[in-house]
């Protein structure tokens, strides 16, 4: 049960800021199992408190909906890797990565909180796309090579199409807003 809901909801469970490809690829011969767990639920939470910032400040339809759709998929998966990890036997770590997940997103909290309106909408956006984009690369190149467990592989293997739904969600509410969106 606890797999299942993992890879149904994993899809944003590492948003957070714009670099994680770069974040994670740097971590000396990779991050162990505890370590992605702890990377998981860092950035789980980075992206839960992004789309609380977003549902406060934005009045743009297709910004709130996303923003909801990740604290609402994030809020559930959370809880689902926690049992998975449970499970597996497996207590999360901080590592170098995830403390510069934590870091990079202190940055993007501060600038988030600064910006308004349309100017918040479009930085918003952007930096859940650029995220993505990374996420989706991390989890290829460096989570899933990295992973020594078979159900936690597995769990990140299954979560891939979903992060690649998010990720084509987010360019949708990039491209689809008009000028709101607009480079």
């Amino acid at each position: 049960m606890f797999k299942k809901k993992w890879i149904a909801l994993g899809a944003g469970v590492l948003m957070g800021t714009a670099t994680l490809g770069s974040r994670i690829a740097f971590a000396a011969n990779g991050p162990t199992d505890p370590q992605i767990v702890g990377i998981v639920l860092a950035a789980d939470q980075i992206d839960i408190d992004y789309g609380k910032i977003a549902l406060s400040k934005s009045k743009n339809k297709q910004v709130r909906e996303f923003a909801n759709r990740m604290v609402t998929d994030h809020s559930a998966v959370q809880k689902s890797v926690i049992g998975l990890a449970e499970k597996l036997g497996v207590k999360a770590e901080d590592s170098e990565t995830s403390n510069s997940l934590k870091s990079g997103a202190a940055e993007i909290t501060a600038k988030l909180n600064k910006l308004k309106g349309k100017e918040f909408d479009k930085f918003y956006i952007d930096n859940e796309v650029n995220y993505h984009k990374s996420v989706t690369d991390a989890v290829d190149g460096v989570l899933i090579p990295s992973a020594q467990n078979g159900e936690l592989k597995a769990a990140l293997q299954g979560a891939q199409p979903l992060f690649l739904k998010h990720l084509e969600h987010a360019r949708s509410v990039q491209s689809g807003s008009g000028d709101v969106m607009s480079h």
